[in-house]
């Protein structure tokens, strides 16, 4: 027979051990979800690149690519081989017209503050420059003082008018760009429209050019899927190439392994292009498709994405050719 005294205690024993329980059941909830915290960042847009904004665009690494209709902003590049350029001093200006007329005429305004004071001056006691003549010549000179000062203020806004500059176009000056239209995913395989146009005086794209920016999106991707560092770099520059060995490192420290198929360009159009000595750069925004999922290496089991669903992307790629060179990839900005 169990006293009412044991009876409290193996029910205050057993009340522990379920809130023990509990306690354990709570840490490996949390404990999982740290993880998937934590590969939910790595595994987010897998494919080459992995998301981010990184590599070199020349002078340009610093400033934004030209807006396009696939992509009408792109983030800037956060990782660079590039060393960040200080914003350059704008050139030392000529004089400037800017100020009021009378602080670049000391004279005009001397004479002008000596009419005033000597008006303002009769006015307060009672005379002006007629002052000792009377009424009448009191009033003919304070007629004579507005008139003096109305015509030195005439004269004043004609000489002003006379050194200002005409208003210029707010575009005045700027270096003519050529722009180009939007090009469609066929003209990027056809070279159709502005194919044959460059972006920049002395830098022509032509139709092949387009060509191979589309093949370069399907071989790199294919080749990061594949982990294939060899083939990788005859695409991309040594930079990007660097990334790239992380980003697959990274996946194979975790035991997955990313698988990037059926690429399709949607939609593509050339931001802009120039050279830089014997290197010629373009930029080209991209919208495509594909099948992008990550596996365990261990089992081949699916831990993100879709292999029957197709996810889209828009990016801003920019490549690089030494003149007379093929084109390799040097920079991925998302849009």
């Amino acid at each position: 027979m169990i006293d009412a005294g044991n009876h409290h205690t193996l029910q205050g024993v057993g009340n522990v051990r379920q809130q023990g329980c509990i306690a354990v059941k709570t840490s490996r909830l949390l404990a999982a979800i740290a993880a998937m915290t934590i590969l939910i960042p790595a595994m987010a847009d897998a494919r080459v690149g992995g998301g981010n904004n990184t590599g070199s665009r020349g002078s340009r690494t610093d400033q934004a690519p030209a807006p396009t209709q696939t992509a009408p902003a792109a983030k800037p590049v956060e990782r660079s081989a590039t060393p960040t350029q200080q914003a350059q001093r704008p050139a030392a200006a000529a004089p400037a017209q800017g100020g009021s007329f009378f602080s670049r005429h000391p004279f005009m305004s001397g004479l002008m503050g000596g009419l005033l004071g000597a008006g303002l001056f009769g006015m307060l006691f009672g005379h002006g420059f007629g002052g000792g003549l009377g009424g009448i010549a009191s009033m003919f000179g304070l007629l004579l003082q507005v008139a003096l000062i109305g015509g030195l203020g005439y004269l004043a806004w004609r000489l002003f008018k006379g050194r200002t500059p005409a208003p210029q176009p707010a575009y005045a000056g700027a270096m003519p760009r050529t722009t180009e239209p939007p090009m469609a995913r066929a003209n990027l395989l056809t070279g159709g429209g502005a194919a044959a146009a460059g972006s920049a005086p002395g830098l022509a794209i032509a139709a092949e050019d387009f060509k191979t920016f589309e093949s370069r999106l399907v071989d790199i991707q294919a080749a990061y899927s594949r982990g294939d560092l060899a083939a990788l770099r005859t695409l991309v520059t040594p930079e990007m190439l660097g990334y790239f060995s992380e980003q697959l490192s990274e996946n194979a420290s975790r035991g997955l392994e990313n698988k990037v198929d059926a690429v399709k360009l949607e939609q593509g159009d050339l931001s802009e292009a120039w050279s830089e000595g014997a290197i010629d750069y373009a930029t080209v925004a991209m919208r495509f498709s594909m099948i992008d999922v990550t596996r365990r290496i261990a089992d081949g089991s699916l831990v993100e994405g879709n292999a029957e669903v197709r996810t889209e992307a828009t990016e801003v790629w920019t490549f690089l050719r030494s003149r007379g060179g093929n084109w390799i990839l040097s920079a991925i900005q998302q849009a």
